[in-house]
């Protein structure tokens, strides 16, 4: 299981969860997702990913809930989440561990990092 300890100045912190390889990432990328209560556990855990800013919105979600590495695997895409690296907000903990683990996520972004 991939995961890095985000633990700030000893403070509690979840720890973020990384996939195995980007190359597992093989989720939707059009149509409905509906999403299990330990990602989406308020809220509607539906997203239509064939509307404008919903794929972003669920992969924001997927990413900073996930509980294990096959989370991600399942619900998130390599291209799409290439596509979407550069603007999807992230905190910055979660943000550091992915491109610290895959440094070319850091390298296709080209603005200043405001997470």
């Amino acid at each position: 299981m991939a995961a890095t300890s985000s633990r700030a100045r000893g403070r509690y912190a979840k720890p973020v969860v990384l996939p195995d390889g980007l190359d597992l990432l093989m989720g939707p990328t059009s149509g409905i997702v509906s999403l299990p209560r330990h990602l989406k556990w308020s809220g509607s855990v539906r997203y239509d990913l064939d509307e404008p800013g919903r794929i972003m919105d669920l992969y924001r979600t997927v990413i900073n809930e996930a509980a294990a590495p096959d989370d991600l695997h399942r619900y998130l895409n390599e291209a799409a989440l290439r596509s979407l690296w550069e603007t999807i907000w992230l905190p910055a903990p979660v943000r550091s561990a992915w491109e610290r683990q895959f440094p070319d996520l850091a390298t296709t972004r080209t603005s200043v990092d405001i997470a």
